[in-house]
């Protein structure tokens, strides 16, 4: 359920935390890779995936005030941090809800792009008329 920020892998072992990365800071990248592939394939195991982070963000890192970092995802007896960036509602909530979300319009083969902040932007039919997605493909 939670991870550190990045882990390593090694030839004929298994993987540990990354090299001063133990912290996880609540961001959305493993969530919206769930997103994306479940709604590309369908597969339920990401929202399995997705459901345990999510238990693991309300079971480590929520405070009274909303949710926190930590320092060492190792250590999880300790208290998350007083600290929460702003993409974490943004993004990482985001891409939870849209991850099980039934009847989202989303659609990411045909109709929509997300930008750096999360932001469903449709794509424009002017944009198709000009080729532009066809540029994309080469």
């Amino acid at each position: 359920g939670i991870s550190p920020e990045f882990v390593q892998f090694h030839e004929g072992a298994d993987f540990d935390v990354g090299h001063g990365a133990p912290h996880y800071l609540l961001r959305p990248e493993t969530l919206e890779s769930f997103f994306v592939l479940y709604h590309l394939t369908g597969d339920p195991v990401y929202r399995e995936w997705g459901w345990e982070v999510f238990q693991s963000i309300e079971r480590y890192c929520k405070t009274n005030a909303g949710y926190g970092q930590l320092r060492d995802v190792r250590k999880l007896s300790q208290p998350p941090e007083d600290k929460m960036e702003t993409f974490f509602f943004a993004e990482t909530m985001k891409y939870l809800y849209l991850l099980f979300d039934p009847d989202t319009p989303i659609d990411l083969l045909n109709k929509h792009v997300f930008n750096t902040e999360a932001h469903p932007v449709r794509i424009f039919p002017a944009m198709d008329a000009a080729g532009v997605k066809n540029l994309l493909k080469h």
